[in-house]
């Protein structure tokens, strides 16, 4: 083998050992297409409001069933027993007494509508409570009791990119495939009326933001989930920073995801062999599951 040869061969195996990650930038590097896959990238455009919100009315036909002879248990919404009217109407009679002095109204006469069964959970409570929660989230009916989601959940996160490549060098505690790499981007922007303070400036600090997860059967499998998480705008949110304290800043919003690469010691990195089956678990809670994906 001539001098040459072996220089060459010497270049090529430095790349696939010191620039699979570049840990400086924080980026996969780019520079060979034999250990780096582009895969797909989203990207978030603006909220597009109420198109995207389902109906009150709607929502409360197509997940709650009439219950003719209620259980002798407490709404939990309302802590009112279930066999009588909702504690929301009497709310709503001393907020009418107190207006106009009428007194001769009963509660019978509120439109309470009696108490209704969620149907994916069978969980049960007033018509008029639900109603009232509803009309809060009109997007979504989340049950107090379980936290099952009925309709679609949709967050707030902002618009930004989500961006997934695959490389060959495997992650510790997954030797047998190669790594899903997951980047986020955003840029500053002006807060909606679906945020904590409309109208100030939010700040996109810290990004981009890389991500980790095994190309293996199940990582692939997490990685469907995210995307459809990202699509419904539950990955990150507009906040406080629970690490820095900042105020008015994208933030993570309770998927957790493994943000090193090389070891585990700070509790954000591999290996953990419970992490995949957390973070689904953590996407099925925000309502992203094998039924709704």
């Amino acid at each position: 083998m001539n001098t040459r040869s072996a220089s060459r061969r010497r270049k090529y195996t430095n790349i696939g050992r010191t620039n699979s990650y570049n840990l400086r930038s924080r980026t996969p590097s780019l520079t060979n297409s034999l250990l780096h896959r582009d895969d797909e990238v989203i990207i978030l455009k603006d909220h597009e409001g109420s198109s995207s919100i389902s109906g009150v009315d709607k929502l409360l036909t197509e997940y709650t069933r009439p219950v003719s002879s209620p259980p002798e248990e407490l709404c939990s919404i309302c802590m009112v027993s279930l066999q009588q009217a909702s504690g929301l109407c009497e709310v709503e009679e001393e907020t009418e007494e107190n207006t106009t002095g009428n007194t001769s109204k009963s509660q019978d006469s509120c439109d309470d509508g009696g108490a209704v069964q969620l149907v994916h959970c069978n969980h049960i409570f007033h018509f008029a409570c639900v109603k009232q929660m509803v009309e809060t989230f009109p997007k979504y009916l989340r049950c107090p009791y379980c936290k099952n989601i009925h309709g679609v959940r949709e967050g707030n996160q902002p618009p930004g990119k989500m961006k997934t490549s695959r490389i060959r060098r495997s992650l510790p505690g997954h030797s047998d495939c190669g790594t899903i790499i997951i980047e986020y981007s955003f840029q500053n922007g002006t807060q909606g009326p679906e945020h904590p303070n409309p109208g100030e400036m939010y700040t996109a600090f810290g990004f981009p933001r890389i991500a980790f997860l095994p190309d293996s059967y199940k990582g692939n499998k997490v990685l469907k989930f995210l995307q459809e998480a990202w699509r419904r705008r539950l990955i990150f949110t507009v906040g406080t920073s629970m690490t820095t304290g900042l105020h008015n800043v994208i933030t993570w919003n309770d998927i957790h995801h493994k943000t090193n690469c090389l070891s585990n010691v700070s509790g954000h990195g591999y290996p953990d062999e419970f992490y995949l089956d957390s973070v689904l678990m953590e996407l099925e809670n925000a309502g992203v599951t094998d039924v709704t994906t």
